[in-house]
């Protein structure tokens, strides 16, 4: 199974610890990339315009700031680094140890900086959408679409894909071929604020569960004790199934 989160906007910057280490992450056929990314959002943030280059407010100096020195500011497991609502229902610092290996193993961030990070890669705290437009590189999704094309269909396995990205970070990936087959996109009603905590929850819950759902089905059943949901089948062939959840 593979669980595809989305960034948070907002980080939790490491105070202590070694820079982040390219050649460590997960997926290292990435690593070109990353470096391509890292040097242009350096040079963008460095400008005087870079809050308009960068598609955020002007305060947010500190935060514009530290792009420029992403590879020498302390760095900190991408779970711990990622915070907001979805990452506090995910809560994975008190999951058991199984939970947590499973955690490790089957969530990825989709990120604009990084491509794909998994929970225990140690990145620095930064501040850039997938939306971005970025000198040198261009649209960051186009940027990252052929690099993930090469690496996410293997990490996803034989299992589920479930996407709780946004429309914005989907676009960076979309399964293809017999992998779109199990591809379930997680749907939530209400507001934003809930439908991120639901997805928190939902992600906790499948690595306490600990079963590997081959089917989105399967799925529905691995899920129907803690949430009410429903499936939907794909609007068209290469479309994903559709989990509609609440937590109960």
């Amino acid at each position: 199974m593979l669980i595809l989160l989305p960034p948070s906007e907002g980080k939790t910057e490491p105070r202590r610890g070694r820079p982040a280490d390219l050649a460590t992450l997960s997926f290292t056929e990435l690593t070109a990339a990353r470096q391509q990314v890292i040097d242009a959002v350096a040079d963008a943030s460095a400008r005087d315009d870079a809050a308009s280059v960068l598609g955020v407010s002007p305060n947010l100096t500190a935060e514009i700031a530290r792009n420029t020195r992403l590879l020498s500011a302390p760095s900190a497991p991408a779970g711990s680094v990622y915070s907001g609502v979805l990452y506090d229902a995910l809560d994975l610092a008190s999951l058991d140890t199984a939970a947590t290996r499973r955690a490790n193993r089957w969530l990825l961030v989709v990120s604009a900086l990084y491509g794909a990070v998994r929970m225990r890669d140690r990145i620095a705290a930064y501040r850039l959408s997938m939306s971005v437009n970025l000198p040198g590189t261009g649209p960051l999704a186009a940027h990252w679409r052929p690099h993930l094309e090469q690496v996410l269909p293997e990490a996803a396995g034989r299992g589920c894909i479930v996407d709780c990205r946004s429309s914005t970070y989907a676009a960076a990936w979309t399964p293809q071929g017999d992998l779109a087959e199990r591809w379930v996109q997680v749907h939530v009603p209400g507001a934003t604020h809930m439908a991120k905590h639901t997805r928190g929850l939902m992600a906790r819950a499948l690595c306490e569960a600990g079963t590997d759902p081959r089917r989105p089905a399967q799925l529905v059943d691995a899920l129907a004790d803690r949430f009410a949901v429903s499936l939907a089948e794909p609007a068209r062939a290469g479309r994903p199934w559709v989990l509609s959840a609440t937590a109960r």
